[in-house]
């Protein structure tokens, strides 16, 4: 890999990606040239996925959950269970937070066959991070096909705003928007003070439960960020993908993509594609041949469908 990151304004492997790289390493026996902070060139060569007893620590408030989802798609297939504690950002901008993977990309992981449980031990938010969360992997021999395309009737509707050493009032700010903005009931919505908290930290967590996924949007507190745009940053991802009507939205849709490779195909709906699933989908075909097709069905829906590895 070479130019990693390379128009970013800090190039190169950032602690969270080199924790990755090491991650991987470990659970691949793999061998590995560039593994540096701020490299931009990698040589990744891998030997046999090896299931165990892991712990990894970004050491930042990089995100953990990315770390996860580095080595996630080659212990789901392994011949032994796995168990992890990984260590860093819980809740990160930028990256999917702990909500996201327990409510919205595990339970569709649950359906292909693998049984991953997650518990969170304690939050971690930008800059102070310090979150810790542990992962039980059951695998099994090949994952089964997904096909997503309808999401179903809507369920249930909850909305959290996490809050960690910030003033009472932040919450109650949130909360208005989320309740104006969605008109969602007052038992639908609540203020949760963290635990143990480490530092300052925010979050807005929309999840809306239907028939066949859960749709989970979220806004992150930065300083100097007032409190309604945050919430807002949430509500707005949260109708879009209501409005839609697809039952996958921009994030899902980039992180579903390997799960169907190694499943040997599938497909889902989704509203049109971001940079960051065309990107991957671009990178996946650089490693192995198979076919990913992106077609706009109709506005705003668009469909991807993976095939099989070296279907022409």
């Amino acid at each position: 890999m070479e130019r990693i990151r390379a128009r970013r304004q800090k190039p190169g492997l950032l602690k969270q990606h080199l924790t990755a790289v090491e991650a991987a390493k470990t659970v691949g026996c793999a061998e590995v040239d560039g593994a540096a902070l701020s490299s931009q060139t990698l040589e990744f060569r891998p030997g046999p996925v090896t299931p165990g007893n892991y712990r990894f620590a970004v050491g930042t408030a990089g995100s953990a959950t990315l770390v996860l989802q580095t080595v996630l798609p080659a212990l789901l297939t392994a011949n032994d269970h796995s168990t992890l504690t990984l260590e860093g950002g819980t809740h990160n901008p930028m990256a999917p937070p702990f909500d996201f993977l327990t409510r919205c990309f595990m339970p569709l992981i649950h359906r292909m066959g693998p049984s991953v449980e997650l518990e969170l031990r304690r939050h971690g938010f930008f800059p102070a991070g310090g979150g810790r969360f542990h992962a039980r992997i059951e695998p099994v021999r090949k994952l089964s096909r997904l096909d997503l395309l309808e999401r179903g009737s809507i369920r249930g509707r909850l909305a959290r705003i996490l809050v960690s050493k910030l003033p009472e009032h932040v919450g109650q700010r949130e909360l208005a928007v989320v309740r104006e903005e969605l008109k969602w009931r007052e038992d639908e919505c609540s203020i949760e003070a963290v635990l143990y908290p480490v530092g300052p930290g925010n979050a807005v967590v929309l999840a809306i439960e239907s028939e066949h996924v859960t749709g989970v949007f979220t806004g992150f507190g930065e300083r100097g960020r007032p409190a309604e745009e945050v919430a807002r940053s949430a509500v707005e991802a949260a109708k879009t993908w209501l409005e839609a009507e697809v039952p996958v939205d921009e994030h899902l849709a980039d992180q579903l993509l390997i799960p169907l490779v190694l499943a040997g195909g599938g497909s889902f709906r989704t509203t049109k594609p971001s940079l960051h699933t065309t990107t991957n989908a671009e990178v996946i075909q650089r490693f192995l041949s198979v076919p990913i097709e992106v077609q706009q069905e109709s506005e705003p829906a668009w469909r991807v469908t993976v095939g099989e590895i070296g279907a022409p």
